[in-house]
């Protein structure tokens, strides 16, 4: 049986705990991540494949190992190409070219402006090219998220078609071309899911803010690591949405839907597709948060705020609204009428094929046969003998047991935290005392070479059968 390696913080069929994701961080800062991989494991576990998370391991030391036990390595690297990876990205290269065996790169995209300039000069251009070029050496083509990743890479030289090509995300390849959207029948009793990201404009996040007031069978997916921790223990220790001042953005205890617990953090994506089945609509900023839905079924409408959303949202044709599009005061029965709920699976069945292709292209194996005749997988058949975690509510709603195991938890968590920081601490500070040390002792050095130069200088000057000559003067000139 062949074994593939796979970068994921988690298998599907691992049933993690809050506080396991939270100390593993196996979500990898977002959950969505999890819709990701359960894809990649769904489609390419067949009976003669084994798949294996990598937990996100990245070492160049551990090149020998893979080699040996692993057939191939499947990378599936969402919007990797961003200022913040860039290290990671590095160290994949020097991982990769170390390696002997097969390595796919399955739906890479970048992090860049909803209007981008891919010809700009960006300072991690040249470490794009050398991870791509690595990844050429042991793969026939690159998949990539949407057209505009597509554009940069042609930018840095890589030939479209040949060196890489667009097959949107793997997420939404999760049970094939089978997507049906259900028709959608609003009304005041609909259950309305919404999904916002901190870093999305004003008008979008007022807009789906105000969807609470109108629609009391509501709830709200947050994706953060940090939203997870703030949903489990109440103690945003970890920063980022959690510990900033955002308007018409849940970012706290205080918020409104907390206190209603009107919040679902999932922790597996059969737990997230399932739910999103009994969803009348759901709506937001968020990619995977409208991916979950789409593949349960259910209309969902997408606001794109960034390149890496756009690309994904046209190629897939999903419905969607630009911000621009949303206005002060604006319904959400308008704003229906401005999409086609059914459009995402009007280019699924060709799309599904342009994947189906990329993965032949590098001689991987897929359910494809499967997903057509409509058959369960065995992967399916795994999935459904293992007991899926359900997604955590505030724990203001907790009864004090379960408060009390959370905050412990937490705390727990922390602690370790704590101590890996300090010690992390601690050895970039012994680290900069060594560079000093050195320094200083350089600097001694130069100082005592100044001193005799000074004490020759003076000799000279000093000498009456002797004239400073020009050389010199310039020499104690420089050392005033």
């Amino acid at each position: 049986m062949k074994k593939i390696l796979v970068r994921a913080g988690m298998s599907p069929l691992d049933t993690f705990g809050a506080d396991e994701i939270i100390k593993r961080n196996a979500i990898g800062n977002n959950v969505g991540n999890l819709i990701y991989a359960f894809s990649i494991f769904r489609n390419l576990s067949t009976y003669n494949v084994k798949l294996v998370p990598d937990y996100y391991r990245v070492n160049p030391a551990d090149a020998e190992k893979i080699n040996q036990t692993y057939d191939s390595y499947v990378l599936p690297l969402a919007n990797a190409i961003r200022p913040g990876f860039i290290p990671t990205l590095r160290k994949y290269t020097d991982l990769i070219e170390k390696l002997t065996i097969p390595v796919i790169v399955i739906g890479m995209g970048m992090a860049f402006p909803y209007e981008p300039n891919v010809k700009q000069e960006r300072p991690f251009d040249n470490d794009v090219r050398k991870f791509v070029s690595a990844v050429l050496e042991k793969s026939n083509i690159l998949g990539l998220r949407g057209q505009i990743t597509s554009d940069y890479l042609s930018h840095l030289g890589f030939k479209e078609g040949r060196d890489h090509m667009v097959i949107g995300c793997p997420s939404m390849y999760t049970f094939g071309n089978n997507i049906n959207i259900r028709d959608l029948d609003l009304n005041s009793n609909s259950f309305i899911s919404i999904n916002m990201t901190p870093k999305a404009d004003q008008k979008a996040l007022k807009f789906l803010s105000s969807l609470s007031r109108e629609y009391k069978n509501l709830e709200f997916i947050p994706q953060d690591l940090d939203e997870m921790i703030l949903t489990y223990s109440g103690a945003p220790f970890l920063g980022n949405a959690v510990n900033s001042i955002i308007n018409n953005y849940p970012n706290s205890l205080k918020s409104a839907l907390y206190k209603n617990n009107q919040v679902k953090f999932f922790l597996s994506a059969p737990s997230w597709i399932k739910h999103m089945k009994h969803v009348n609509l759901s709506i937001g900023t968020r990619l995977h948060g409208n991916v979950a839905p789409i593949l349960a079924g259910t209309p969902s409408i997408v606001i794109p705020i960034d390149g890496r959303m756009r690309e994904l949202a046209e190629f897939h044709n999903f419905p969607r609204v630009s911000v621009n599009e949303i206005h002060e005061d604006m319904e959400l029965e308008k704003l229906i009428k401005m999409v086609d709920i059914h459009s995402v699976e009007k280019n699924q069945k060709r799309n599904y094929e342009n994947f189906i292709s990329f993965l032949d292209k590098n001689n991987l194996e897929s359910v494809h046969l499967y997903d057509k005749k409509g058959l369960k997988t065995q992967f399916d058949e795994k999935i459904e003998q293992i007991s899926l975690k359900s997604p955590i509510a505030p724990i203001t709603s907790c009864n004090n047991e379960e408060m009390c195991e959370r905050l412990q938890n937490s705390f727990d968590v922390l602690l370790k935290k704590y101590e890996k920081e300090k010690n992390k601490n601690n050895n970039k500070f012994k680290a900069k005392n060594s560079t000093i040390t050195k320094l200083r002792s350089e600097l001694n050095k130069k100082n005592k070479l100044n001193e005799s130069l000074r004490f020759k200088i003076n000799s000279v000057e000093n000498s009456k059968s002797w004239k400073l000559t020009k050389p010199l003067r310039e020499l104690k000139n420089l050392n005033k």
